[in-house]
């Protein structure tokens, strides 16, 4: 039996099927007889014969078949026209038997043909009665050849349909199941008989199906087919893994019988879901490889480790997870706080990262927060034991040990927390805190997969986040040094107000030489000095102490300013390959004069009262530690009220400006009258320093006062 054989007709229908011509009320089918394409190819031929057998009817079929005209056959006896003398018994025989028990026969006979050559044909016998109560042999033939190549082709086209894994559907110009096969019956979980004669949406129902619904029309109105076009994805409701995703795809084409009238439509469903997993498992990798390969551009780019620990969580976000939480345990930051092997794991969190508004961000610690988490957390299993975290499903007890108390379980159970990762940032052998990564909207848990992604970045920015405190301790201990070599200001200096700032670069962790000195001197005197030694680090820290006590001895001895930088100059000179840059001014109050000498340093702005500031024109000089060159004092008269300006290099060189522009632009900030040094040094730094400059800055600032010499 055909797919299509005996299925009931459609609501509304004809039994005849979908499509077939229907005469109006009172009339039979309307129009010339429409061929059966397969009663066309079989050719049937019909004879009737009557009791005696001699032939009474002959149809033109039987003339293709049997080679006689209807006027050579009419009144002949049937076995002696179309049978061979062999086998005129048997024929006998069996007519006598139909027309006595009216019992049928069929099966394969050879025929004589009018040429003279025998011929197979398949035949039917049975004996009819008129309404006069006599009877007939009816005898149905075919060419036994073209039969044997139908049931064939029937045979082949039917166990592929049903034995076939690709689904296949029939559909009627309604869109209506005519036809089922039992793999399409399985795709679906409904059996075929629930099919047929139901529309196609009202079985496939999710809404992704109304583009196979478009496409059928279409493929119903233009003819041309759509082969494997549309790929539908979800869940099976013949799966009993219901998280099991399924991928199918669908190719259709419009049915025609021979004679071009449109039957309907064919969908034919095959399951590819090993080929969309594939694809899809390509397609993750290649995007765990952009990540990797984005993360390793984006991790690390500055020596900080609040910013180190921000950019990991802003790479995570929301390509892995919707929140994300970097933590470092307090000991690593705080070499004082040492390491607790048992009792609660005190963590200090460094960034927050949420891809969108969610409750789940205030039940985690805010940036610099210390908290401390007891052992039943996953927090602190994770750092202790130094092995990742994965929950796939998060349940109640896991976000108890996710949170940090009830009140933050609550606000991850309502933020719809449903699958977590913690993963150690481990560095060189150590651990030095966690990664904390959850899904709340994205509705995918976490895999495997997506803990060996988090585990490699997490890896790489531990190691960024090492170097970053390695070195900011050593940038501590480096600013400490610096700090404490820098003097403080001595209570009282004749005829001056000062003002003074240091500031270490932020963008590095290696600090400069910078520095500046006040040195009260004999005679109502004072010494003021600005200096830079070039390099970074402890060294150059270190190697600047040296300079700045060296001028403090010079400085005792009452010379001159180029003579005070002459004698640094031999000192530099043996400091290796360090030189140093320095302004060397005395400021005189009796006289109402200052005297400078410079070693290749920027010059001074001189502020005087109610005119512009000015930069002063001094001999440049070399930097100490060349050696050998000569240095030049510079006098100048100063009136109360004048400020001069001492400062180091990085408050105005940048990399992005010309150093003219720069001094320009000091030169205009300083140009407000009646400002406070103290404001005047703060608005220096804020309007020409940048978070990002490299270098550090000394910044010194002396106004003269009227000056009363004590008698």
């Amino acid at each position: 039996m055909s797919a299509a054989e005996g299925l009931p007709a459609g609501p509304g229908e004809p039994a005849g099927g979908p499509g077939e011509p229907t005469g109006g009320p009172g009339e039979l089918p309307g129009g010339p007889p429409q061929p059966s394409g397969l009663l066309d190819l079989l050719s049937v031929a019909a004879v009737l014969l009557d009791a005696e057998g001699r032939i009474v009817l002959w149809s033109p079929q039987a003339e293709d078949l049997y080679g006689y005209t209807a006027a050579e056959a009419l009144g002949q006896y049937a076995g002696t026209l179309l049978v061979g003398e062999e086998h005129w018994d048997l024929v006998l025989e069996t007519f006598a038997e139909v027309m006595e028990t009216g019992k049928s026969w069929g099966g394969t006979f050879p025929v004589r043909h009018k040429d003279g050559t025998a011929r197979p044909v398949e035949l039917r016998s049975m004996r009819l009665l008129d309404d006069r109560g006599d009877f007939y042999a009816l005898g149905l033939a075919t060419d036994a050849s073209t039969l044997r190549g139908v049931e064939r082709d029937v045979a082949l086209s039917t166990r592929l349909i049903s034995q076939s894994p690709i689904g296949l559907a029939m559909l009627d110009t309604e869109l209506r199941y005519v036809a089922v096969n039992p793999a399409l019956e399985r795709m679906h979980g409904i059996p075929a008989k629930d099919h047929l004669g139901r529309h196609y949406r009202e079985i496939m129902t999710a809404a992704k199906f109304e583009v196979p619904e478009a496409a059928m029309r279409q493929v119903l109105e233009t003819g041309v087919p759509m082969v494997d076009q549309s790929t539908i994805v979800g869940r099976s409701p013949a799966d009993p893994n219901q998280d099991h995703i399924h991928a199918w795809s669908i190719s259709l084409y419009r049915l025609e019988d021979p004679q071009g009238r449109v039957l309907g439509v064919a969908d034919l469903v095959v399951d590819v879901t090993d080929r969309y997993q594939a694809a899809t498992e390509a397609a993750e990798a290649r995007q765990r490889l952009a990540l990797i390969a984005d993360g390793s551009a984006r991790i690390g780019t500055t020596l900080e480790v609040d910013q180190t620990a921000r950019e990991l969580a802003e790479v995570t976000v929301p390509e892995i997870a919707d929140v994300v939480t970097v933590d470092l345990l307090d000991s690593v930051l705080d070499e004082h706080r040492p390491a607790s092997s048992n009792g609660p794991a005190v963590f200090r969190a460094l960034a927050v990262k949420a891809a969108y508004p969610t409750e789940a961000v205030e039940a985690v610690d805010p940036p610099g927060q210390i908290a401390a988490f007891d052992a039943g957390r996953l927090a602190t299993e994770c750092v202790r034991t130094g092995r990742p975290i994965l929950i796939s499903h998060a349940g109640d007890e896991d976000l108890t040990r996710m949170a940090r108390d009830e009140r933050a379980a609550t606000l991850l159970a309502r933020a719809g927390v449903h699958s977590h990762m913690l993963v150690p940032l481990t560095a060189r052998g150590q651990i030095l805190g966690f990664l904390g990564l959850s899904r709340a909207r994205n509705p995918l848990s976490f895999t495997e997969d997506d803990l060996a992604l988090a585990a490699e970045l997490a890896s790489r920015a531990a190691v960024c986040i090492d170097n970053a405190r390695s070195h900011q301790s050593v940038r501590n201990a480096a600013v400490t040094l610096q700090r404490s070599l820098l003097p403080d200001h001595p209570p009282r200096l004749p005829g001056l107000q000062i003002a003074s700032r240091y500031r270490p670069a932020q963008a590095t962790y290696e600090i400069g030489g910078d520095w500046y000195d006040v040195l009260p001197l004999d005679g109502d005197k004072t010494a003021l000095v600005v200096g830079d030694v070039m390099g970074s680090g402890i060294d150059a820290a270190a190697a600047m102490g040296r300079l700045r006590t060296a001028t403090s001895a010079f400085a005792d001895l009452d010379l001159a300013p180029d003579q005070v930088l002459r004698h640094l100059d031999k000192i530099t000179s043996g400091l290796e390959h360090y030189i140093a840059t320095c302004l060397y001014v005395t400021y005189d109050p009796r006289r109402a004069e200052c005297h400078i000498a410079n070693a290749g340093h920027l010059p001074p702005a001189l502020v005087r009262s109610g005119k512009h500031p000015e930069l002063l024109q001094l001999p440049t000089g070399t930097p100490l530690g060349v050696g050998g060159a000569p240095f030049e004092t510079t006098t100048f008269g100063i009136g109360p009220g004048d400020q001069l300006v001492l400062y180091t290099d990085g408050l105005v060189e940048t990399r992005h400006h010309p150093i003219d522009e720069r001094l320009e632009a000091l030169r205009r900030l300083l140009d407000t009258p009646d400002r406070t040094l103290e404001g005047t040094c703060d608005r220096l730094l804020r309007e020409l320093r940048r978070p990002e400059d490299p270098d550090d800055v000394a910044l010194l600032i002396a106004r003269t006062q009227p000056f009363a010499p004590c008698t």
